[in-house]
């Protein structure tokens, strides 16, 4: 697939935008006032393959206390603001890598001016966050409620703001808890802008609700080559998000690092426990490092075949089943052996 061309921005030590690799983001959900906890999430959210993290800055505790936290983390952190443009301007004092804030909510316009100057300064991008449930009544009142429209043209008053003052650094987002409502948003306004676009569908729900929904909408665009940076926002762990993002990339194309694992439905001639098999398989392979394909199957006389661009795999007999290597049979082995068996080779390679 072709990406939009969109600008180039820098985010710490990482750019988005460009020929840049898509970042997963994703967001604590510690009291940012409590540096060690929350420092210790960022490093859970790194150690998962996060490569951008925001915390919430709601007064003057969080805000200080993001000038500990920054010195301690080696990943670019975001200060997400709402209405009080001092908190935007020490946060950036404190040595985040970018803004949060939607500038038409932080007040009169020197407020925007000054927060744009300093961040400009500091060569720090703003990121515009509009959602279905933060629109102006008049927007409202003008398109008869939230639609695409409603979100674009929000998302572009927003923009306005910004470079009527001059400032240019700026990612967008355009986020609904409607799927088709996000997808149709971000697809009209690639159309009218270049700045870099974040994908996201907000209030997506839990684990397994918001992972489906967010993988249709954050899925369709990326392969539509829409889209720079992604965050999947679940009611649950963050980690989850960032495992969740980096798989939706992966089945996308567009992020070949670490482990991919595919398994196969059971069916009536499956003999072994494929689902506990594969449940652990997945488990145990959590933080393995390695650039490969891991396959479980359930079938003997179809699953090498079936999965032979993998690198490694199972493949389930009765009570017993094939380790392979790139569809060829390495050895045979007891059911309750296997996963042993396979971690044994796969950290062999």
């Amino acid at each position: 697939m072709n990406r939009l061309k969109t600008r180039k921005v820098k985010v710490g030590n990482i750019f988005i935008g460009g020929d840049a690799p898509i970042a997963v983001q994703s967001m604590t959900n510690t009291n940012t006032g409590n540096v060690e906890n929350t420092v210790d999430q960022i490093n859970q959210l790194k150690k998962a393959g996060c490569d951008i993290v925001r915390c919430a800055v709601p007064d003057g505790e969080a805000c200080s206390a993001l000038k500990k936290i920054v010195e301690r983390v080696d990943i670019p952190i975001v200060a997400d603001i709402h209405f009080d443009y001092k908190l935007a301007l020490n946060s950036i004092e404190n040595g985040i890598s970018a803004l949060r804030i939607n500038p038409g909510n932080i007040g009169d316009i020197y407020k925007v001016r000054e927060v744009a100057r300093a961040a400009e300064k500091m060569k720090i991008p703003i990121r515009i966050g509009v959602n279905s449930g933060s629109l102006k009544k008049d927007i409202l009142n003008k398109y008869g409620g939230v639609c695409a429209k409603a979100l674009v043209d929000s998302a572009l008053e927003h923009v306005k703001i910004l470079e009527d003052v001059g400032f240019y650094n700026t990612v967008i987002s355009i986020k609904s808890s409607n799927v088709s409502q996000m997808v149709e948003s971000y697809r009209k306004i690639s159309k009218i802008v270049d700045y870099p676009l974040h994908l996201g569908v907000t209030e997506a729900g839990t684990i397994w609700r918001g992972t489906i929904k967010s993988t249709v909408g954050i899925g369709t665009l990326l392969m539509e080559g829409i889209g720079d940076t992604i965050r999947v926002s679940l009611t649950g762990d963050p980690v989850e998000e960032v495992r969740v993002g980096r798989e939706i990339l992966k089945s996308c194309g567009l992020l070949k690092e670490g482990i991919e694992f595919i398994s196969c439905p059971t069916c009536g001639r499956t003999e072994i426990n494929l689902i506990e098999i594969a449940q652990e398989v997945e488990k145990r392979l959590l933080n393995v490092q390695k650039n490969i394909k891991v396959a479980v199957m359930g079938c003997v006389v179809n699953g090498p075949g079936e999965a032979r661009e993998a690198d490694i795999g199972i493949a389930g007999g009765r009570g017993e089943g094939l380790i392979f290597k790139k569809g060829s049979i390495v050895k045979k082995v007891r059911e309750e052996d296997l996963v042993e068996a396979l971690i044994e080779e796969i950290e062999k390679i």
